[in-house]
């Protein structure tokens, strides 16, 4: 970041934690593999004893918050998932607090977006990261952008392909998608990242 022939800039994509997991339940045993190795990066980072170890509220599936244990397949994916979400959680809290404290230097080559601004105001929130980064806006682009963003469907049954689509509909799924508990389990593990995120 201080090296002036780079002139890096960094763009840091959030999304509202209770979408994410909405997400991540839909593509859960494609993303299995990678909810265990983000769970291994927590515990290779922090000491077992350490206050943050012991304060986890892991997201667990329904079926196992009366005591019981992940014996199906689709509890233990849950469990792993639910529990990758709140270790991105807690780095996206870190990472927020850390701009936050930043010197000057440093908030001047920085930015956040949110991706339910970006699916509500794509030309703007287009333009803004394009100036950010001291480049100009091709009509191209931005008629693309409003086309990734304002397509005719919703493809939710296939989660990693890229297509035109209605995003819109995609900020506000997981209210009809995950239960209560679900919600209130994620904005537990997720509140303060949440919060300053204005979620």
């Amino acid at each position: 970041l201080r090296e002036p022939g780079l002139n890096l800039r960094v763009v840091q994509l959030f999304r509202d934690p209770r979408a994410v997991h909405n997400s991540r339940l839909k593509a859960r045993q494609a993303l299995l593999r990678e909810s265990v190795q983000v769970l291994r990066s927590r515990h290779r980072a922090e000491p077992r004893g350490s206050p943050r170890h012991q304060q986890q509220h892991l997201l667990l599936p329904p079926g196992l918050l009366g005591g019981g244990r992940a014996s199906q397949p689709q509890h233990r994916a849950e469990f792993f998932l639910g529990g990758a979400l709140e270790v991105i959680c807690q780095a996206w809290l870190r990472d927020l607090l850390l701009a936050r404290r930043a010197p000057g230097w440093l908030r001047r080559r920085y930015t956040q977006l949110r991706y339910e601004d970006l699916v509500r105001e794509p030309r703007a929130e287009l333009r803004r990261l394009l100036r950010f980064a001291g480049l100009t806006v091709p009509p191209a682009l931005e008629d693309f952008v409003l086309n990734m963003t304002r397509g005719a469907a919703y493809s939710s049954d296939r989660p990693f392909l890229i297509s035109a689509r209605d995003a819109r509909e995609a900020v506000h799924a997981w209210r009809e998608r995950l239960s209560r508990q679900q919600v209130r389990q994620v904005e537990a593990a997720c509140g303060e990242a949440m919060s300053i995120l204005a979620y």
